[in-house]
């Protein structure tokens, strides 16, 4: 039975544990076997007559497929099979919905689409046949390619308080600014694989996976077995950034093609097909309002978004989610609408919604902080609510302000020239640009059992993943410093759908969740060796493998008695949920040189410093933080899908032209975490991490290329093109 998390839990036991284990900066346990390359990721399998599988992707926007002429295919040597079958993915699935999105395959809907499977004894043989497999189409169809060509519907139903129009001809001061931003793609550096096998009408999938206990029942519902009949192995995933939430068209291909062969088959998708086929994050066009009386404070602020996706698809970018929460102002209107358009799917990628939203937001507040003559720090600080705007209901926990604070001592944002171009080192303007960090908290359902073993080994068992964010290392710290056992007596198992549910990797959610989930079982524990030592379960402690209280004191295992204790925990989201508006927030601060005549931008250094309850591994947790920077550079200055509007294919799939930052792009950057305890967000009193660092670190370095060169970009990522046409006299300002 699932625990309702209803009431905050004060307690703080974390606290008052001894083992000395949680929140330090230890190693990730599977960090020695990636970087030996003994970890085995799901493409490295080796299975018994494994045949190779290459997807053949539809080569026109939109239309049906009228015959696929097979012969040529299977003439060539090796080749086993050609498979288009109706239950193949016409598009991937978003997780979490236990879904399939299963069509007639013979649609298309999209440049790229794939449309057929070809399976041979080796890659080169499949991919050879693949070319010459020959597809006939009926071009058809009347959807656009291009978003602004496209009617656009609401995506949800507007949040309308007072008049703003009214607020924005009244203020003292306002601003009225449209921005947009384009598309990103995940681009995690392992592609998308599954091998399937099935045995006595049981398949077993190894595949690269987020949720692996949606995604069985998502195979399940597609291949119309019933759930216990899949299992899916996802013990190492190389990235997933949102793509990996929801299977994708290799893991079905396989299936269908193993269960016709009698054997198992291996689909990886190539770097193309990846791009061509998977998840983007929707490009957006942002009207932002922001109205302000006389003392900086806002009395409006109205942020509509407009975005795109295919038809019948219910994912629509949720750009105004942070501004929802962030700021004041009792006059609002936030509103997302979305386009229908031929192109790939548009869905979850890091951090959806604040991801982008919040640059515009961030930008627009320095604009008006401008405007009005205020330091920026002190505008944001001034128009942080009380409680949640419209809702009246209390923040968990906010620690913007001491972000602020922090941040600006320690970047030295005294030092700030205050108008742009008063800073120049040789061709080089310099600038320091501030914005505020904001996530959505979540809490998902999750269950792990929890083994404590004769002998004082501890074994923690669920199928959440390890996405390259930590969980093997965090889910072993909770254990161990609840049992008071030291590290290296935890083994942790994970990615085995055959395992307790746990919530997956994605929203920032997996640690708390399931993090939780290992907490209750190991509080079970807990409560059983109080009983097995007799003293009150609030008197025990455990350091070591010795239990103590009460005056009385054992090992553990002369408790256990030569017997194997375990509990599974199970949690889901309650009351806190209703009752407080959770999130992570933080501050960036950045400072770039912006060339005087190529408009060329360099990221000098920045810091993010971030607040987001108790911290469960520094190491794990500063890296999320520096990952997320990055990302935010990459939004900011280099990163942008770009489809013709011809026929809406996307033109730049690989990253040789998806240019995400390297590390030439990268100064060293600085991370400071707060201490703080959020007791609403979850028994662990932590909240989620993993994508907060890119929320809103845009929005900083555009303000820091204004503070330089003194152009406000209004289209990200901010390309030196975009600069040249409005940079002043290059020899201005000259030192």
């Amino acid at each position: 039975m699932f625990f309702s998390y209803d009431t905050p839990d004060h307690r703080n036991l974390l606290d008052q544990t001894r083992q000395g284990v949680i929140g330090r900066p230890l190693d990730r346990p599977d960090g020695p076997l990636k970087v030996a390359g003994v970890a085995t990721y799901s493409a490295e399998y080796q299975r018994p007559e494994c045949a190779e599988g290459v997807l053949v992707c539809a080569t026109i926007a939109q239309g049906r497929v009228t015959c696929i002429d097979t012969d040529a295919a299977l003439a060539m040597p090796g080749v086993l099979g050609v498979f288009s079958d109706k239950a193949m993915l016409r598009r991937p699935a978003q997780g979490g919905a236990d879904k399939a999105p299963v069509q007639d395959v013979a649609c298309v809907e999209y440049f790229g689409q794939p449309v057929a499977l070809v399976v041979a004894t080796t890659f080169e043989q499949a991919t050879h046949a693949a070319k010459v497999l020959r597809v006939e189409y009926e071009p058809g169809g009347e959807v656009p390619h291009d978003p602004e060509a496209a009617t656009s519907e609401p995506a949800q139903d507007p949040e309308v308080l007072g008049d703003l129009d009214a607020a924005m001809a009244s203020a003292a001061h306002s601003v009225d600014l449209a921005i947009t931003t384009e598309g990103h793609a995940s681009a995690a550096l392992e592609p998308h694989v599954s091998i399937a096998e099935w045995r006595d009408d049981a398949l077993t999938i190894w595949g690269s996976y987020q949720m692996v206990g949606h995604n069985v029942k998502e195979l399940a519902d597609a291949l119309r077995i019933a759930p216990d009949r899949v299992r899916i192995r996802s013990a190492y995933v190389g990235g997933g950034f949102g793509s990996k939430l929801g299977i994708s068209h290799d893991a079905l291909a396989a299936a269908i093609a193993a269960r016709a062969l009698g054997r198992p088959v291996r689909v990886v998708l190539t770097r193309q097909q990846v791009f061509d086929t998977i998840m983007r994050r929707s490009e957006t066009r942002q009207r932002l309002r922001l109205a302000a009386d006389t003392g900086g404070r806002l009395i409006g602020l109205g942020h509509e978004a407009w975005v795109s996706n295919l038809p019948d698809e219910n994912f629509a970018e949720p750009v105004t989610q942070a501004t929802a929460f962030l700021y004041g102002g009792d006059n609002r209107h936030l509103a997302v609408n979305v386009a229908r358009i031929s192109r790939l799917t548009a869905g979850s990628v890091r951090a959806p919604g604040e991801a982008v939203g919040m640059q515009v937001l961030e930008a627009g507040m320095d604009e008006l902080a401008e405007k009005i003559g205020l330091d920026p720090i002190v505008l944001r600080k001034r128009n942080l609510p009380a409680t949640l705007p419209g809702k009246g209901i209390p923040y968990s926990s906010r620690m913007l302000s001491e972000a602020l604070d922090t941040g600006a001592r320690r970047f030295g944002w005294d030092k700030r020239k205050p108008r742009p171009r008063m800073q120049r080192d040789g061709e080089w303007w310099i600038g320091m640009g501030v914005a505020s960090a904001a996530r959505v908290n979540m809490m998902q359902p999750a269950a792990a059992l929890v083994r404590l073993e004769a002998d004082g080994m501890v074994r923690v068992e669920t199928d959440q993943t390890d996405i390259g964010t930590g969980s093997y290392a965090i889910l072993g710290q909770i254990a161990g410093e609840m049992l008071g056992t030291p590290i290296e007596r935890i083994d942790v198992a994970l990615g085995d759908s055959a395992l307790p549910m746990g919530a997956g990797s994605g929203g920032s959610f997996g640690a708390t969740s399931t993090g939780s989930a290992v907490f209750r079982a190991c509080e079970a524990i807990r409560d059983e060796l109080a009983h097995r030592l007799g003293v009150p379960t609030d008197a025990l402690e455990l350091k070591d493998g010795i239990a103590s209280g009460g005056g009385k004191s054992a090992p553990i295992t002369q408790l256990l008695k030569g017997e194997t204790l375990e509990r599974t925990g199970r949690i889901k989201p309650g009351k806190t949920e209703q009752d407080y508006s959770q999130a992570s927030y933080g501050a960036f601060f950045c400072e770039v040189a912006v060339n005087a005549f190529t408009g060329e931008t360099r990221i000098r250094r920045m810091l993010g410093v971030f607040g987001f309850g108790r911290v469960l591994n520094e190491k794990t947790a500063r890296s999320q933080c520096l990952g997320g920077m990055v990302w935010g550079i990459g939004a900011a200055l280099t990163e942008e899908l770009a489809f013709d509007l011809r026929d809406g294919r996307l033109v730049n799939h690989d990253l040789a032209e998806y240019h995400v930052p390297v590390h030439a792009d990268i100064p060293d950057l600085d991370v400071v975490l707060l201490d703080e305890r959020d007791a609403p967000a979850s028994p662990l009193q932590a909240k989620g991490v993993g994508e907060l660092g890119i929320c809103g670190a845009a929005g900083a370095v555009a303000n820091a290329i204004y503070n330089a060169c003194g152009v406000r970009p209004r289209s990200f990522p901010i390309t030196l093109d975009k600069l040249l046409a409005e940079l002043p006299d290059p020899l201005e300002g000259e030192t």
